[in-house]
Protein backbone atom coordinates (compact mmCIF):
# COMPACT_ATOMS: atom_id res chain seq x y z
CA UNK A 1 0.00 0.00 0.00
CA UNK A 2 2.49 2.64 1.04
CA UNK A 3 4.61 1.69 -2.21
CA UNK A 4 1.96 2.17 -4.29
CA UNK A 5 0.78 5.56 -2.61
CA UNK A 6 4.39 6.93 -2.96
CA UNK A 7 4.75 6.01 -6.34
CA UNK A 8 1.48 7.13 -7.36
CA UNK A 9 2.46 10.67 -5.91
CA UNK A 10 5.36 11.04 -8.11
CA UNK A 11 3.01 10.30 -11.25
CA UNK A 12 1.14 12.84 -10.59
CA UNK A 13 3.34 14.63 -12.87
CA UNK A 14 2.99 12.58 -16.43
CA UNK A 15 3.22 12.97 -20.33
CA UNK A 16 -0.12 14.13 -21.56
CA UNK A 17 0.64 12.38 -25.11
CA UNK A 18 1.09 15.82 -27.10
CA UNK A 19 4.61 16.02 -25.94
CA UNK A 20 3.87 17.79 -23.22
CA UNK A 21 4.08 17.34 -19.39
CA UNK A 22 0.33 16.71 -17.21
CA UNK A 23 0.08 18.12 -13.58
CA UNK A 24 -2.68 15.98 -11.68
CA UNK A 25 -1.99 18.68 -9.01
CA UNK A 26 -2.31 21.68 -10.95
CA UNK A 27 -5.21 22.97 -9.19
CA UNK A 28 -7.34 22.43 -6.19
CA UNK A 29 -9.75 20.83 -7.65
CA UNK A 30 -7.64 18.76 -9.37
CA UNK A 31 -5.69 17.45 -6.41
CA UNK A 32 -9.12 17.15 -4.64
CA UNK A 33 -9.82 14.12 -7.20
CA UNK A 34 -6.57 12.73 -6.82
CA UNK A 35 -7.00 12.56 -2.77
CA UNK A 36 -10.90 11.30 -3.46
CA UNK A 37 -9.79 8.51 -5.89
CA UNK A 38 -6.92 7.15 -3.16
CA UNK A 39 -9.47 7.51 -0.22
CA UNK A 40 -8.68 3.95 0.95
CA UNK A 41 -4.84 4.26 0.81
CA UNK A 42 -5.64 7.36 3.20
CA UNK A 43 -7.67 5.76 5.50
CA UNK A 44 -8.68 8.04 8.74
CA UNK A 45 -7.01 10.82 6.24
CA UNK A 46 -10.77 12.88 6.10
CA UNK A 47 -10.49 12.46 2.14
CA UNK A 48 -13.82 10.64 1.91
CA UNK A 49 -17.42 12.01 1.18
CA UNK A 50 -17.25 16.01 0.42
CA UNK A 51 -13.58 16.64 1.33
CA UNK A 52 -12.14 19.44 -0.55
CA UNK A 53 -8.76 20.68 -1.28
CA UNK A 54 -7.76 23.90 -0.43
CA UNK A 55 -4.90 26.43 -2.93
CA UNK A 56 -2.07 26.00 0.43
CA UNK A 57 -2.99 21.70 1.00
CA UNK A 58 -2.16 21.61 -3.13
CA UNK A 59 0.86 23.82 -2.16
CA UNK A 60 2.30 21.44 0.31
CA UNK A 61 1.34 18.77 -1.50
CA UNK A 62 2.91 19.90 -4.82
CA UNK A 63 5.86 20.36 -2.44
CA UNK A 64 6.16 17.10 -1.10
CA UNK A 65 6.05 15.29 -4.05
CA UNK A 66 9.05 17.85 -5.53
CA UNK A 67 10.74 16.52 -2.43
CA UNK A 68 9.78 12.63 -3.17
CA UNK A 69 10.87 13.21 -6.88
CA UNK A 70 14.20 14.15 -5.95
CA UNK A 71 14.65 11.81 -3.68
CA UNK A 72 13.82 9.32 -6.57
CA UNK A 73 16.37 10.63 -8.84
CA UNK A 74 18.73 9.99 -6.02
CA UNK A 75 17.48 6.46 -5.45
CA UNK A 76 17.67 5.79 -9.10
CA UNK A 77 21.35 7.04 -9.19
CA UNK A 78 23.87 6.68 -11.27
CA UNK A 79 20.60 6.30 -14.06
CA UNK A 80 19.33 8.88 -15.01
CA UNK A 81 16.55 11.00 -13.54
CA UNK A 82 13.43 11.77 -15.06
CA UNK A 83 13.63 14.20 -17.81
CA UNK A 84 9.96 16.11 -15.92
CA UNK A 85 13.33 16.81 -13.20
CA UNK A 86 16.38 16.76 -14.09
CA UNK A 87 16.81 20.46 -14.50
CA UNK A 88 15.04 21.60 -11.39
CA UNK A 89 15.77 18.85 -8.42
CA UNK A 90 15.42 20.24 -5.38
CA UNK A 91 18.76 18.83 -3.42
CA UNK A 92 18.72 15.82 -2.00
CA UNK A 93 19.66 17.40 1.89
CA UNK A 94 16.58 19.93 1.08
CA UNK A 95 14.44 16.94 0.10
CA UNK A 96 15.35 14.97 2.70
CA UNK A 97 14.04 17.69 5.52
CA UNK A 98 11.43 18.72 4.04
CA UNK A 99 9.91 14.65 3.90
CA UNK A 100 11.05 14.11 7.49
CA UNK A 101 9.36 17.43 8.80
CA UNK A 102 5.97 16.82 6.79
CA UNK A 103 5.76 12.99 8.33
CA UNK A 104 6.89 14.20 11.80
CA UNK A 105 4.11 16.98 11.50
CA UNK A 106 0.97 14.77 12.60
CA UNK A 107 1.28 12.96 16.76
CA UNK A 108 0.13 9.30 15.48
CA UNK A 109 0.56 5.77 18.13
CA UNK A 110 0.37 2.48 16.42
CA UNK A 111 -2.89 0.54 17.14
CA UNK A 112 -3.58 -3.21 16.73
CA UNK A 113 -7.08 -4.37 15.64
CA UNK A 114 -8.16 -7.92 15.86
CA UNK A 115 -11.99 -8.22 15.67
CA UNK A 116 -12.81 -11.65 16.53
CA UNK A 117 -11.85 -14.51 14.04
CA UNK A 118 -10.05 -12.28 11.81
CA UNK A 119 -6.19 -11.54 11.30
CA UNK A 120 -4.49 -9.08 13.73
CA UNK A 121 -4.31 -5.44 11.45
CA UNK A 122 -1.92 -2.36 12.87
CA UNK A 123 -3.32 0.97 11.98
CA UNK A 124 -2.40 4.19 13.13
CA UNK A 125 -4.26 6.50 15.35
CA UNK A 126 -3.97 10.67 14.77
CA UNK A 127 -4.32 12.96 17.69
CA UNK A 128 -4.59 15.68 14.58
CA UNK A 129 -8.13 16.72 13.88
CA UNK A 130 -6.53 19.15 10.79
CA UNK A 131 -7.50 16.25 7.89
CA UNK A 132 -4.77 18.89 5.48
CA UNK A 133 -1.93 17.71 8.09
CA UNK A 134 -2.99 14.22 8.44
CA UNK A 135 -2.81 13.88 4.51
CA UNK A 136 0.03 15.49 4.17
CA UNK A 137 1.65 13.53 7.07
CA UNK A 138 0.47 10.03 5.27
CA UNK A 139 2.03 11.12 2.03
CA UNK A 140 5.00 11.99 3.68
CA UNK A 141 5.53 8.37 5.81
CA UNK A 142 4.25 6.20 2.59
CA UNK A 143 7.24 7.98 0.55
CA UNK A 144 9.96 7.01 3.52
CA UNK A 145 8.69 3.43 3.97
CA UNK A 146 9.59 2.89 0.16
CA UNK A 147 12.86 4.49 0.11
CA UNK A 148 13.67 2.79 3.36
CA UNK A 149 12.10 -0.53 2.04
CA UNK A 150 13.86 -3.88 -0.47
CA UNK A 151 11.67 -1.91 -3.67
CA UNK A 152 13.44 0.92 -3.72
CA UNK A 153 16.36 -1.03 -5.72
CA UNK A 154 13.64 -1.85 -8.25
CA UNK A 155 12.60 1.91 -8.64
CA UNK A 156 13.86 3.36 -12.19
CA UNK A 157 13.01 5.93 -14.74
CA UNK A 158 11.39 5.36 -17.79
CA UNK A 159 13.74 5.50 -20.43
CA UNK A 160 11.11 6.57 -23.08
CA UNK A 161 11.14 9.65 -25.12
CA UNK A 162 9.07 12.06 -23.39
CA UNK A 163 8.10 10.15 -20.53
CA UNK A 164 8.08 10.98 -16.63
CA UNK A 165 7.20 8.58 -14.83
CA UNK A 166 9.33 6.41 -12.17
CA UNK A 167 8.25 3.21 -12.05
CA UNK A 168 9.35 -0.55 -10.38
CA UNK A 169 11.23 -2.80 -12.54
CA UNK A 170 9.44 -6.11 -12.78
CA UNK A 171 12.17 -8.05 -14.52
CA UNK A 172 15.41 -7.95 -16.48
CA UNK A 173 14.90 -5.86 -19.05
CA UNK A 174 12.32 -3.78 -18.40
CA UNK A 175 13.63 0.18 -19.44
CA UNK A 176 9.64 1.69 -19.67
CA UNK A 177 7.03 2.13 -17.19
CA UNK A 178 4.72 0.45 -19.50
CA UNK A 179 4.17 -0.79 -22.99
CA UNK A 180 2.96 2.37 -25.16
CA UNK A 181 6.76 3.74 -23.72
CA UNK A 182 8.44 0.83 -25.27
CA UNK A 183 6.82 1.11 -28.11
CA UNK A 184 7.13 5.30 -28.27
CA UNK A 185 10.81 4.13 -27.72
CA UNK A 186 11.40 1.38 -30.26
CA UNK A 187 9.96 4.12 -32.95
CA UNK A 188 12.12 6.69 -32.13
CA UNK A 189 15.38 4.43 -32.31
CA UNK A 190 13.63 3.45 -35.79
CA UNK A 191 13.61 7.07 -36.98
CA UNK A 192 16.78 7.83 -35.45
CA UNK A 193 18.36 4.89 -37.92
CA UNK A 194 16.19 6.03 -40.51
CA UNK A 195 17.77 9.34 -40.75
CA UNK A 196 20.89 8.50 -40.13
CA UNK A 197 21.23 5.85 -43.00
CA UNK A 198 19.28 8.69 -45.53
CA UNK A 199 21.91 11.07 -44.39
CA UNK A 200 24.47 8.87 -45.13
Amino acid sequence: MERRLALELASTVRHDGDGGVADDLATAEGTTRWLGERAGLLTGCGVAGGFEADDALMDEIVELRQAVRALFARAVSPAPASPADAHRLMPADRALALLNAAAARELVAPQLDWPGESLPEARLLSAERDSGLRIVAALARAAIEFLAGPERERLRACAAPRCVRYFLKEHGLQEWCKPSCGNRARAARHYRRQRAADAG
